[in-house]
């Protein structure tokens, strides 16, 4: 079997971690970066990552998670929000940041300005937020394959209170929203779930060749 695929069979979310084992600096780097290569439309990346390692702020925060103990047992919890402020400001730091990286005139970018003023600014404020919550997804996904390309453990979490969270990490004045978690770190031998085998539909069923 193909190794990356060998290393998809043998993650899962997992519920119970080892809090005796921490994920290294250098392993944290690599998925951190991992999730701010991810992919977003446009490149636009409307959101941020609260990265929490701090014993006391995850105390604060694990009741706002229904006490699940992944929160507090694992050696990372990560805060994906959106940004709710996505605006013409935005997109001229975006514009800015494509000219400064690619070491080109603000000019080149015009045709990528318009298109993004003429489609994501124009969105509603609903419409907005779900996109961006979408494209947070999308960095999700990308955590997800590269911890189990080093066999580090991820538990994606939606069960929470996204209001108190925003509250406690005062999110709101950095205009942002969370919308998912992911706790990062090592299982527990006692995890019930460890050996067990990925269940997932067949290729027959999922995939649709035309």
């Amino acid at each position: 079997m193909n190794k990356y695929i060998e290393n998809l069979h043998w993650r899962y979310a997992t519920k119970n971690f080892n809090p005796e084992k921490q994920v290294s600096k250098d392993d944290l780097e690599t998925l951190l970066e991992a999730i701010r290569l991810s992919a977003s439309s446009y490149g636009l990346q409307p959101y941020e990552v609260m990265v929490i390692e701090d014993p006391k702020v995850r105390a604060k925060l694990k009741p706002a998670a229904f006490g699940q103990p992944q929160i507090t047992d694992s050696s990372c919890l990560l805060v994906f929000a959106f940004n709710t402020n996505v605006d013409e400001h935005y997109l001229e730091e975006f514009i800015k940041n494509n000219s400064e990286t690619r070491n080109k005139p603000v000019e080149d970018f015009q045709d990528l300005k318009e298109m993004i003023q003429n489609s994501v600014l124009t969105f509603t404020e609903e419409a907005k937020h779900n996109w961006a919550s979408r494209q947070v997804y999308i960095a999700l996904g990308n955590l997800l394959s590269a911890a189990a390309d080093l066999k580090i453990d991820v538990c994606p979490m939606e069960g929470f209170n996204s209001a108190e969270f925003d509250e406690l990490l005062d999110l709101k004045s950095k205009n942002l929203k969370s919308v998912t978690l992911a706790t990062v770190g090592y299982r527990s031998e006692t995890d019930q779930l460890k050996d067990a085998l990925k269940v997932r539909k067949s290729k027959e069923e999922l995939f649709t060749r035309i």
